[in-house]
């Protein structure tokens, strides 16, 4: 039962990360500051998740020490507000597309920390072990050639105008097909992000031993993403109009992220990375680019090559290789400890 949830759980994730990168992009074209956007949304998963943390965990929450409240904060300044901070700026360079395409070098940077570390196995002489080595390849060898090679087909979209118009659309798609330096920029403030992302997930199954209650660990994860920013804001974000909202793409998109991504899919990563490792969770990274890569293709009518078409098919096949792995691995351990019961 918890195989087939930890699957959906991840897939979910990913679908909502999807929505989460396609608001961000048309917000961040609107206006809205990437600093107040992280305050904002963290805050309402405080608010959110507080008291259900408060009541649920109550007797099973253990007490804070110095050294665990030290590597939440550390956790949150990976995961939050490095990673957000530098993904959004380099977002602002790229298309969401682009952007999803660069995260999936999360499951292979997260897979090589984790078997340095020894959070992972792996052993060639097994199946399981080569399946998920080939797998790794596999998803990085999809997201180059969906990014690189375009092809000599262009598969035009059905729609004659895009569904969801961006401001400053052609001076944007200028820049992007001109401005080689500002993409190169965008592109490594993009996987300077997902570093940053990778350690995030080796070190929740650190923290989620030292301290095992996920309410409140997300709570407090967002808390100290909330604070860090404020922190921050008060040098790049001083501009108190930058701070009033009003009901328009920029409120929701902080709507949606503060209940859907800082609340429910912090949850559920927690939850997924402390049944099935962090290796498991990066793994679904892939999705992302098919997900936002199809959807940009249909609301704003981003031409589709037959090399990305052909790249999401590879990635995948490797994400399969790589889960088909994790299952054998799985099965075997499970032998294993009924041999010895």
């Amino acid at each position: 039962m918890d195989d087939g949830a930890s699957y959906v759980a991840m897939v979910l994730v990913q679908l909502a990360y999807g929505g989460s990168t396609i608001l961000m992009k048309i917000a961040l074209e609107k206006g809205l500051n990437q600093l107040v956007f992280i305050v904002y949304r963290h805050l309402i998963a405080v608010l959110l998740l507080g008291p259900f943390a408060y009541v649920l965990e109550r007797k099973q929450r253990p007490s804070l020490s110095v050294k665990v409240m030290a590597k939440i904060f550390v956790l949150s300044s990976l995961g939050t507000t490095i990673h957000l901070n530098v993904y959004y700026a380099g977002l602002a360079y790229t298309s969401a597309t682009v952007a999803s395409a660069l995260s999936n070098v999360i499951p292979c940077l997260t897979f090589l920390v984790a078997v340095m570390l020894g959070m992972e196995k792996l052993s060639i002489k097994n199946a399981s072990g080569r399946a998920k080595i080939i797998g790794v390849v596999i998803c990085l060898g999809g997201s180059l050639t969906f990014t690189f090679w375009k092809g000599g087909y262009l598969i035009r979209s059905l729609l004659k105008r895009p569904l969801i118009s961006l401001q400053d659309t052609s001076q944007a798609s200028d820049i992007l097909r001109h401005g080689k330096e500002n993409w190169i920029k965008g592109s490594l403030l993009i996987l300077t992000s997902h570093i940053a992302c990778s350690a995030w997930l080796i070190l929740q199954a650190v923290v989620y031993k030292a301290y095992p209650a996920r309410l409140s660990l997300t709570t407090l994860i967002c808390f100290f993403a909330s604070l860090q920013s404020s922190v921050l804001s008060l040098f790049f974000a001083r501009n108190q109009n930058l701070w009033k909202l009003e009901v328009n793409v920029q409120l929701w998109t902080i709507i949606y992220s503060g209940v859907v991504i800082s609340s429910l899919v912090y949850y559920l990563q927690t939850w997924c990375i402390s049944k099935k490792g962090p290796v498991f969770a990066a793994m679904f990274s892939p999705l992302l680019l098919v997900i936002v890569g199809i959807f940009s293709a249909v609301a704003f009518k981003e031409q589709l090559h037959l090399g990305s078409l052909i790249g999401a098919c590879i990635i995948v096949l490797g994400l399969y290789c790589v889960l088909w792995g994790k299952r054998k691995e799985s099965l075997y351990n499970a032998q294993l400890e009924n041999q010895k019961a």
